[in-house]
Order: structure tokens, then C-alpha cells, then sequence
């Protein structure tokens, strides 16, 4: 079974949704159903700068003052699903190359393995996603080489996605089923896989 994924790694919701994701599909994979994922890019701030900014302060200036509590208040409720958001230390950037990272590390079958770094390194550790450096530090990290993905084939990408009418992330693109949106639970997406591996049994 194939599912495509679209997310950012600056995404707290695609964080959330892809956490939950992958827990359901390794209940299944558990259970001896295989689960191809594809990683389709999406940059939420397209164009945004990749100099770095406090995460917070750049919420507060997008968003008003409002934004910040909530992003606290929001890292509280999900910290009982595992996931530290350390808003205090996450540095907003542009996302352009972590999406290159994430398909060089699907060339070398890692692809989940790098998201789920982007996002923890983002979100939980402060670290500055979008500088050159880091990058290449992480994926050091998880034992793959860079430079496969010519930056044209990625914005090549980034245009199909945008041509498939999608303005927002997560969306969970699983083989034969409707997309799902927003952030589904992990019960809803254990069973979108399920009835997606028992159709496809059926027509294979």
C-alpha cells in the first residue's frame, strides 16, 4: 500500500499528524502489511527567508500577540502524545532545502527516518532548520548522502502539488481512499489504512 504524505517540517500540524501517521502505519507493518510512504513537499512560508528568526516573535508579528499563547497552550495539550515542542527555542525559517533533504533521503530509502529528524530538530531542539550546516549535519546524523535532487526537479515538485489544489497541510493521500486533512487521529488514520490494505487485497 502506497500513501503520500504532504507536509512541512515547520508545520506543528503536520508534525502532530505525521507522528500519529506512523505509529498506525508500524501497527500495521507489525501485523505484515506494508506501508510505502512518500514524502510530496509543501512549503508553508514559500519565500520565507532562510536567515533565521524566534519562532514566537515571528508569530506574534504574523499572527498578533494571541499566536504565541496559543502555540503554548497547544504544546501543552499534545506533550501527553509524546511530542516536546520547545517553542522557546524553534527558529522560524524557510523550508525549501529540508524538503531537497527529505527527497535525497527517499533516493536512499530514509525518507521517513529524515522527517521525523527535521521535525524533532525544528521543533524540539532548536535547531536552525534552514541553514546549509545543520543540514548536512543531520543527515550525517542518519547516514545518508545529499545533493541527488537538483533544486529545479524540487520546485518542479513543489508545482505539482500546487497544480493538485492543496493550500494546506497535512494531507494523508492513501492508495484508493478520499485525502484526509488537518490533524486526524491516530485511530482514524489506523483505520483508513486498514480499509485502504483490505481493498486493495480485494482487487489485487
Amino acid at each position: 500500500m502506497r500513501v503520500h504524505l504532504v507536509m512541512d517540517v515547520i508545520c506543528v500540524h503536520s508534525y502532530l499528524g505525521f507522528t500519529r501517521f506512523t505509529r498506525a502505519a508500524d501497527r500495521l507493518r507489525a501485523e505484515g502489511v506494508p506501508v510505502t510512504v512518500e514524502f510530496l513537499p509543501f512549503e508553508l512560508a514559500p519565500g520565507a527567508p532562510a536567515d533565521g528568526r524566534p519562532l514566537l516573535e515571528v508569530l506574534e508579528q504574523t499572527f498578533g500577540p494571541q499566536a504565541a499563547a496559543g502555540a503554548l497552550a497547544f504544546a501543552e495539550r499534545v506533550a501527553g502524545e509524546g511530542l516536546r515542542l520547545e517553542y522557546g527555542k524553534a527558529i522560524a525559517t524557510g523550508t525549501f532545502d529540508t524538503h531537497r533533504l527529505i527527497a535525497d533521503a527517499a533516493l536512499q530509502g530514509k525518507a521517513e527516518l529524515m522527517a521525523e529528524r527535521l521535525f524533532r530538530a525544528h521543533f524540539t531542539d532548536g535547531l536552525h532548520v534552514g541553514d546549509p550546516a545543520t543540514l548536512a549535519r543531520l543527515a550525517a546524523e542518519i547516514g545518508m548522502t545529499t545533493g541527488h535532487v537538483p533544486a529545479a526537479e524540487l520546485r518542479a515538485r513543489l508545482d505539482r502539488v500546487r497544480r493538485l489544489g492543496i493550500t494546506g497541510v497535512p494531507v494523508f493521500l492513501i492508495e484508493n481512499l478520499p485525502p484526509l486533512t488537518g490533524s486526524q487521529s491516530e485511530t482514524t488514520l489506523l483505520a483508513a489504512l486498514r480499509q485502504a490494505a483490505t481493498t486493495k487485497g480485494e482487487t489485487s
